[in-house]
């Protein structure tokens, strides 16, 4: 293995991985056995919706202040109480047959979740900088990628046995906060400023143009994946013929699978192009992604769109994770990290219902040219809060941080 990449993939890392396969594993997993929770919990299908939701909610309101607190007070004081929630409450939903005290218990994990997946960022942001923190993004966006194609399926599996299963695999959480007490290395935030000033530095360096153009870019990537592509491509490959749930689940799987991939090359492209060119070129393959899908001829083609469009995602999402974690001050990069988080979730929250509501307006082609159009005016949008001048700073800071190490 090159040194580069002994450096970058070391213990301290793989226990951060760890931790993003818990943040995704919350709903995923559980989902396949949604049929049989509305069966024997005697549910309607329009309840078990509230399984995602009381779980997500949380996330929105306690992410920034998470986030706040790991700066002021350490980051594995956050992220070790976060693991044993999700861990403890995960697994207590397996034990009751109580649809209300499910959702008790599902409440209780999303407050254990709400941390996970930014926190783990921020202490990726503290551990590298330069290339080696695209890099570090990049494996780290790949190993979710392969989290989110995997579980569906292993949740599947275990659920024959009964709809309790898939909750069981959160229990593996603790173990993993007792590895983080035990293992990780990493610096923790010092800082003597008091809290206004903390919250007054972070108001004034969110509200810049950068960061409200890295924020646009993180929102947008989510609508684009949670609107058009994961709420109506089933309805899509249905107009080519693709009926078969199984067949649209192995197509969806090849988006997954270049995601991943994609996102494990991102310092190798890095060295090559700065983050913030790549996030551009990231929004021009969603465009062009998007109106090949509404136009595709042959299945084949939409094959094609859907690598295209996985590779987009693969580049964009921890490219701009990357820049964050990068502009943010140390003391204040939780709260940027657990406020991008936050924007995430609204993405993942407005994209299917600005896809219904173009669906309602143009029909299902014009839902994807519509997002493709979107996708354009988010370049436009991103030149004109990131200028030029921005971009040759990150260059120079690149550099300087490459030379140092």
């Amino acid at each position: 293995m090159p040194a580069t990449h002994t450096r970058i993939l070391n213990f301290n890392l793989l226990i951060l991985f760890s931790v993003t396969l818990m943040a995704v594993m919350g709903v995923s997993i559980v989902t396949p056995a949604h049929p049989l929770i509305v069966r024997d919990l005697n549910i309607s299908p329009a309840e078990i919706s509230l399984l995602i939701t009381v779980f997500a909610f949380p996330g929105t309101i306690l992410a920034p202040i998470l986030g706040m607190l790991a700066d002021r007070f350490g980051r594995r004081l956050i992220l070790v109480p976060s693991l044993f929630f999700f861990g403890i409450f995960g697994t207590a939903c397996a034990c009751t047959k109580d649809f209300h005290i499910l959702l008790f218990f599902r409440f209780l994990q999303g407050m254990g979740a709400a941390a996970l997946g930014s926190i783990n960022l921020t202490i990726i942001g503290d551990l590298y900088s330069g290339r080696d923190r695209s890099t570090a993004m990049g494996y780290n966006s790949g190993v979710l990628s392969i989290g989110i194609a995997s579980y569906p399926a292993l949740g599947g599996l275990v659920a024959v046995l009964g709809w309790q299963f898939p909750f069981l695999f959160s229990i593996i959480a603790i173990p993993v906060g007792i590895l983080i007490i035990a293992r990780l290395k990493n610096p923790e935030p010092t800082s003597t400023e008091n809290l206004r000033a903390y919250l007054s530095n972070i108001l004034r360096f969110m509200s810049t143009k950068k960061m409200r153009g890295l924020f646009l870019a993180s929102f947008a990537s989510f609508v684009v994946i949670y609107g058009p592509y994961l709420t109506y491509f089933p309805f899509l490959a249905e107009t080519h013929s693709i009926h078969s749930p199984a067949k649209i689940g192995i197509l969806m799987s090849v988006s997954s699978l270049t995601t991943a991939l994609s996102s494990v090359f991102l310092g190798t492209l890095a060295k090559r192009f700065t983050e913030l060119r790549l996030i551009k070129t990231a929004y021009l393959l969603y465009a062009i992604s998007l109106f090949v899908l509404a136009t595709a001829p042959h299945y084949i083609v939409l094959v094609i769109a859907l690598v295209v469009l996985g590779a987009a995602s693969g580049i964009s999402i921890p490219a701009v994770q990357s820049l964050i974690a990068g502009f943010a001050p140390p003391q204040q990069r939780g709260a940027c990290m657990s406020v991008n988080g936050m924007i995430i979730r609204l993405g993942q929250t407005l994209g299917p219902m600005l896809a219904a509501t173009a669906f309602g307006l143009w029909g299902l082609f014009g839902t994807f040219y519509a997002t493709a159009v979107f996708s354009l005016v988010v370049i436009a949008v991103l030149a004109f809060l990131i200028p030029a001048r921005v971009e040759e700073m990150q260059i120079e800071k690149t550099i300087l941080e490459d030379n140092i190490e």
